[in-house]
Formats: structure tokens, C-alpha cells, sequence
């Protein structure tokens, strides 16, 4: 997998999952491209991942590593124009995660990672030379690079399908690599 741009904004839904795996630092580590989110998505997107009744969760915990560490970078409006298109992606999709890590990617020229069909048709219309990712394009990268075993890989996930309630969508061209990986395990 190689990213085309120098960033990668990672909508909520992809942190999730990548949380969910129990494997956030080193999935990002292995992409080539400085991953971020945008500070819409880590105040309101990711309250998931925060304090559940006093305890924090080994999400939380993931997520506030790999942004200490530099391996996240928040990332915010910088420009009248970015703000704009914050406005008019929400009005087109209903939802502030989505549409500011677009808003961010399609003015900065940044590839993004995330696994709603709507935005990434949207996103694939709007700005069709911003390179889209998914969960299971950027786990297979990381397996492939970490040489992680079918077997872990598996156990993965399934750490996934059940932690963050995610599988690709029957027409995602990873669907068939997934099914056959998880039924490894």
C-alpha cells in the first residue's frame, strides 16, 4: 500500500478499530505518512475511547500514547476555506468527524482513512485525487510489514468485528482476505 500524499487524517471510525485491535501505535507506526486527526474527531468523535465511570480503557490509553509520542498529530482548521468546507460536508453528511477530516484532507492535499460508505462516495465525488483508505487496507499493510502471524492476525480481527463491532462491507475488495483470515483463528 503506498499512501500518495505526506499526511493521512484518520476519521473516528478507523481509530476505533485500530484501538479495538490493541495494536493503535504500531498499525500507525507502519504507515508511510504522518497520520493525524483533526480535533473535531478526538473532542467529539472518540468520546468512546474516554473515562467509563472513573477507568480508562485501553483505548483512551492507546490513543493518548500515540498522540504524546507524535505517532498522532491533532490537527486543526487553519483557513476560512477549511472551515467552509467543514460547514458545507456537514450539511452533505450530517456528521462533524467525517466532514472535518475531509475538510482538512481535501484542502491540505492529505489522503484519509476512514470506513463510511457515504463519505467515502462523497469524498470519491468532491476531491477525486485524495487517496481514500480503509481499516482493512491499512491492516493488511501493517500485517504484511510486522510479518504478523495468520494466527494473531486473526485473533486481531476478531478483536475488532466484536470490540468496535466493524467487518468490511460485502463489496470492499478486502472482504474475501478478511473472512479468510479471521476464520484462521
Amino acid at each position: 500500500m503506498k499512501i500518495l500524499h505526506s499526511h493521512l487524517v484518520i476519521d473516528a471510525c478507523c481509530i476505533l478499530n485500530f484501538c479495538a485491535s490493541g495494536e493503535l501505535l504500531s498499525i500507525l507506526t507502519s504507515v508511510q505518512a504522518q497520520s493525524t486527526v483533526t480535533a473535531v474527531v478526538q473532542q467529539e468523535e472518540l468520546l468512546t475511547l474516554k473515562k467509563i465511570d472513573g477507568q480508562i480503557n485501553s483505548g483512551a490509553e492507546q490513543l493518548e500514547t500515540a498522540i504524546s509520542e507524535g505517532v498522532i498529530e491533532i490537527v486543526d482548521f487553519e483557513s476560512e476555506a477549511e472551515e467552509a468546507a467543514f460547514i458545507n460536508y456537514v450539511i452533505a453528511l450530517g456528521d462533524d468527524g467525517e466532514s472535518a477530516t475531509g475538510a482538512i484532507a481535501v484542502n491540505r492535499n492529505w489522503a484519509i482513512a476512514t470506513d463510511d460508505k457515504a463519505a467515502i462516495k462523497f469524498f470519491h465525488s468532491e476531491a477525486p485525487n485524495i487517496q481514500i483508505l480503509s481499516t482493512p487496507e491499512i491492516i493488511k499493510n501493517w500485517a504484511e510489514h510486522e510479518a504478523i502471524s495468520k494466527s494473531e492476525l486473526s485473533l486481531i480481527l476478531d478483536n475488532i468485528a466484536i470490540k468496535a463491532r466493524y467487518i468490511p462491507a460485502r463489496n470492499h475488495p478486502l472482504k474475501r482476505w478478511w473472512q479468510n483470515v479471521r476464520q484462521l483463528g
